[in-house]
């Protein structure tokens, strides 16, 4: 901003600047009085032009601070420099307000997203859980077959055992020994056999009744002669030949009478150990039809697939696939944690079932081991004990 001074007092200043400085002329007639007199009049004159300058000039200074009207003046500029400082701040929180709200809206989209992704995989049905209902479904139904066939095979044992009538031994044990001799040779003659004129030709199973691959060899009997085979083996290890019948007088006399309760308590232990035979054998019979994935877990581990299979086949073939099945071990790596603790309960609940399997041949081998404990005690106590001498009874006495 310029100051412009009046014309006038320039004039003025210029001139008093020249008489001050102006050396004095030898001879002059002005006194010293007039100079001094032009001297003071001019420091007046000088002093009031100053002053007056001084106001005008601080007016003007003070109008171009302070005057808002001025568009030029420096309150003015401030004011508008403040204002804008104050709008860009307006303006800065509105925007993180606006960033915020944006922020918010978009996490709580992603919250309630993250919530439906949890609720589909909470309530998702994977393939697998379908896969493992329908092989323990199966499972179960072969166990019902087995329990059918244990029961059916026990009335047939436990008849021939008994020499009821219409079994080999009824009319006696050489007929029982006989009996036995032809169904070997007609089933499992071997070429020792053959070579004792015991049958002609040699068998498609030889001896397979005395060996212990005909019950243990395979899950699942096949049902061309393995099934027999099986039982026949079951029968000769535990009764090869049934004694002959009490009949008659050997059940009303006094000793029959003891004979009877020998013969019974002889019966009951054949009928207990014919029966765990009985039982172990039911589980190996083709009794159900097999899943597509138990088949395909057949292909896998090498087996022959069939159509139809044993409880012990069935239940192999579902704890087998999940031990080294690819399949399942690759759905069980996409499954989200609902799921996999849905299958470790089904798991669990086939471990529960496995452990009551368990348990059902835990009473047969204790029944088992009170057998042999009771027996070996009756045959000591029959050593033991001394015959009784029978008293002379004097009729007339």
């Amino acid at each position: 901003m310029k100051i412009r001074l009046n014309p006038t007092i320039a004039t003025m200043l210029l001139c008093t600047t020249v008489l001050v400085v102006m050396p004095k002329p030898a001879n002059a007639f002005i006194g010293e009085a007039a100079v001094v007199a032009a001297i003071s009049g001019l420091q007046k004159f000088t002093g009031n032009a100053l002053s007056s300058m001084t106001k005008t000039l601080t007016s003007q200074i003070t109008s171009s601070m302070e005057s808002l009207s001025n568009p030029n003046s420096v309150s003015s500029m401030l004011n508008k420099g403040f204002t804008q400082l104050s709008n860009y701040e307006k303006a800065g929180v509105a925007a993180e307000q606006r960033i915020a709200d944006a922020s918010n809206t978009a996490m709580a989209e992603f919250a309630r997203r993250q919530q439906d992704t949890t609720i589909r995989d909470e309530h998702m049905m994977n393939p697998e859980f379908c896969t493992g209902i329908v092989g323990a479904q199966a499972t179960q139904g072969a166990s019902q077959s087995a329990r059918t066939a244990t029961r059916a095979i026990a009335t047939i044992t436990d008849s021939r055992g008994e020499a009821d009538a219409g079994t080999p031994s009824y009319y006696g044990k050489g007929q029982g020994v006989a009996s036995s001799m032809a169904l070997h040779g007609r089933r499992y003659c071997s070429q020792e056999d053959v070579t004792a004129g015991l049958c002609s030709a040699l068998s498609r199973l030889p001896n397979a009744d005395q060996r212990a691959i005909s019950l243990f060899g395979q899950d699942t009997l096949s049902a061309d002669g393995g099934v027999d085979a099986a039982n026949d083996y079951s029968t000769t290890l535990i009764q090869p030949v049934a004694p002959a019948a009490l009949r008659g007088e050997q059940l009303t006399s006094t000793s029959g009478r003891e004979a009877a309760l020998r013969r019974r308590a002889y019966n009951a232990r054949m009928s207990l150990s014919r029966y765990v035979m009985n039982f172990i054998t039911s589980l190996e019979i083709p009794s159900i039809n097999l899943t597509d994935v138990q088949k395909t877990e057949m292909q896998a581990e090498g087996m022959t697939v069939s159509d139809q299979a044993s409880w012990l086949t069935s239940m192999s073939l579902e704890v087998n696939r999940r031990v080294s099945g690819v399949t399942w071990n690759k759905n069980l790596q996409q499954m989200p944690p609902a799921t996999v603790m849905r299958e470790l309960a089904i798991e669990q609940a086939q471990a529960n079932y496995l452990a009551l399997q368990t348990y059902r041949l835990g009473l047969f081998q204790s029944s088992l081991a009170a057998t042999q404990v009771a027996q070996h005690e009756e045959e000591s106590e029959a050593k033991r004990l001394a015959p009784i001498p029978s008293p002379n009874v004097n009729p007339g006495g």
